[in-house]
């Protein structure tokens, strides 16, 4: 099986979906014009398929190793990589002042979606350098950003996060490393960081890692943390590569997945000789940090995307090609392609209507990224500020929850054969188990939804949010087709019981906070199933009026409102009866001694 991207898909969630429209109305890019966004798609499609895609199972095989303090990346992953920056993708969101090529992020959303669904591996290094960039230029000094942004931005150098320590995981409160002024501007770091995506490798010159530590003396907890940057190589006042720094990579995680994406332990200052310079304000770390956090939360969204879509297109090939048994009612005759089981269509339907949904989320959230920074007027910046912060959450959450579920029925499509390795089909699962996990636990997100993102405006992005998909809805049932209009219908009842669901937190949240926290969970899943259903509604009355006009096109769109009444009929209905889990409260998960619950 060979992996496509889909960019005949990509473009109809970015028109259909997501709104991208907005953003060529805007006028805030003057160059975005449909052309243009097309020849990125197609040449985006070129490079994934023939460059980045045949690594895929090869990076499964033959992942990262550790040598003498030296991490060398799967075969062929430089050459890709060479490819990924003389190609420009690194540069493509970025503003042109800093070497950029002044596009909208949705586009580079879009890179990120197709990176992933050939190699997710390989594409998981980008994403940490993109993010690196944003918050070097939030924050940081003339200084840094002279030394270090362009080759950053052109993706010649790479960047990393580095928060987990093995005392403090998701708990940042707990970290230990330090950083000690010596005078001109620098700092002596020490202390060991653990799950460095990209901490060490052989693709590039120099890699800037962005490390979170303390200073002497500063607060307790949290709000003592401070950011520094720490580059592997030392770069000298004329732009050039000095000494190598005192970081190094003691060692790789053994992983479940993502083989060659290298994992790893680093060191800081073993020999004393590590120094990095403060990037923004003392005991302000955290929150530039999260300039980075909140860019890869969106990005680990669509890699669910990525990687289900890859999964997705591996079983429908798989069905089209394993004849077994008769079509219904046959009792003679030669086997047909287990496509033809009405059964195996479902769990197919199931994963190509999850993956559209997740795209839409994915990309609205990145129309709304873009018009919060660039629309002309302040009332559109604002309430797509208030929407990005709302499906920032739900997009990585919700999109990886997916991917998990996507991926496995991927499996079962398989039958036997998916449990063994050499289908793939149990890569794809392996891979995408991760992204529920890191950026912040899925139960981190939606405890995030409940928290700060409904309760931190009264409920007023979510209220809009809510009103947009009833108004989206009867948009739906007014349409003259009965499949359209049944989506509607759906619509309308998921999101009456989001409605019921998102009052009820609000009262609750008022008398304390434990109810709403018990319920954040099921209520992130049901935001997410009307989400996507709303996003899929919108492509579905587009599309119905394509199909009208009978163009070349037609086919195609009548597929898109089939999947769109699939999903409302399985995914929309399953969003009404999470009303219940949601208000539940915190007595289903009432203590219980752990003796009790014990064989």
């Amino acid at each position: 099986m060979t992996f496509a991207t889909p960019v005949r898909d990509m473009r109809y969630a970015l028109d259909h979906m997501a709104g991208f429209d907005a953003l060529q109305r805007s006028g805030a890019f003057e160059d975005l014009s449909d052309d243009l966004v097309s020849a990125i798609l197609e040449e985006l499609g070129k490079y994934c398929d023939n460059a980045v895609a045949p690594l895929n199972w090869t990076s499964d095989r033959q992942g990262a190793v550790l040598e003498n303090g030296v991490v060398r990346t799967t075969p062929g992953f430089d050459a890709a990589y060479r490819q990924y920056v003389e190609g420009g993708w690194n540069s493509l969101a970025f503003p042109e002042e800093i070497g950029g090529q002044g596009l909208p992020a949705t586009l580079a959303v879009a890179l990120v979606d197709a990176l992933n669904g050939a190699c997710m591996s390989f594409a998981i290094g980008t994403t940490l350098t993109t993010g690196a960039v944003k918050a070097l230029k939030a924050v940081g000094t003339d200084e840094q950003k002279r030394l270090y942004l362009g080759k950053m931005v052109s993706g010649e150098w790479t960047g990393t996060m580095n928060l987990t320590e093995p005392q403090a995981g998701s708990d940042l409160s707990g970290v230990r490393t330090k950083a000690e002024p010596v005078g001109d501007g620098r700092y002596r770091i020490s202390g060991q960081k653990i799950y460095i995506t990209y901490g060490e490798h052989d693709l590039a010159d120099n890699i800037v890692h962005l490390v979170l530590a303390r200073l002497p003396d500063a607060p307790e907890g949290t709000a003592g943390i401070s950011m520094f940057l720490v580059p592997k190589v030392h770069v000298n006042e004329d732009g050039s590569l000095g000494e190598r720094n005192d970081v190094a990579c003691v060692g790789l995680e053994e992983k479940m997945g993502l083989h060659g994406s290298p994992t790893c332990v680093m060191a800081f200052g073993e020999r004393g000789e590590c120094y990095g310079t403060l990037l923004g304000e003392e005991n302000k770390g955290l929150r530039n940090m999260f300039i980075m956090m909140n860019s890869a939360r969106l990005d680990v969204g669509v890699q669910g995307v990525g990687v289900a879509e890859a999964a997705y297109q591996r079983a429908l090939a798989y069905a089209l090609d394993r004849r077994q048994g008769r079509a219904p009612g046959v009792k003679a005759g030669e086997p047909v392609a287990i496509y033809e089981h009405p059964d195996v269509r479902r769990m197919l339907y199931t994963m190509k209507s999850l993956v559209e949904a997740a795209r839409g989320v994915c990309y609205a959230n990145a129309v709304a990224y873009d018009l919060a920074r660039n629309a002309p007027d302040e009332e559109t910046r604002k309430e797509a500020a208030a929407l990005e912060g709302l499906l920032t959450p739900v997009s990585k959450a919700w999109s990886t929850d997916r991917a998990n579920e996507v991926t496995s029925i991927g499996v079962q499509v398989h039958g036997g054969m998916g449990y063994v390795e050499e289908t793939g089909a149990a890569q794809h699962m392996r891979d995408a188990r991760i992204a529920a996990i890191y950026e912040g636990t899925n139960g981190i997100q939606a405890m995030d939804l409940v928290g700060r993102k409904l309760q931190g405006d009264g409920g007023a992005a979510a209220r809009a949010f809510i009103q947009n998909v009833k108004e989206q809805a009867i948009i739906a049932k007014a349409a003259r087709r009965d499949d359209v209009t049944a989506i509607g219908v759906r619509l309308e009842e998921a999101v009456a019981a989001l409605e019921t669901s998102t009052e009820w937190l609000l009262e609750t949240a008022g008398k304390g906070q434990e109810d709403a926290l018990a319920a954040a969970t099921p209520y992130l899943k049901q935001f997410g199933n009307v989400a996507g259903g709303y996003y899929l509604a919108r492509g579905a009355v587009a599309s119905a009026l394509a199909a009208n006009e009978g163009t070349a096109d037609a086919a195609y769109h009548e597929a898109k409102i089939a999947l769109a009444h699939f999903y409302a009929d399985n995914t929309l209905t399953e969003a009404v009866g999470l009303t219940a889990a949601v208000t539940a409260g915190a007595r289903v998960v009432a203590r219980l001694d752990p003796e009790l619950l014990t064989a």
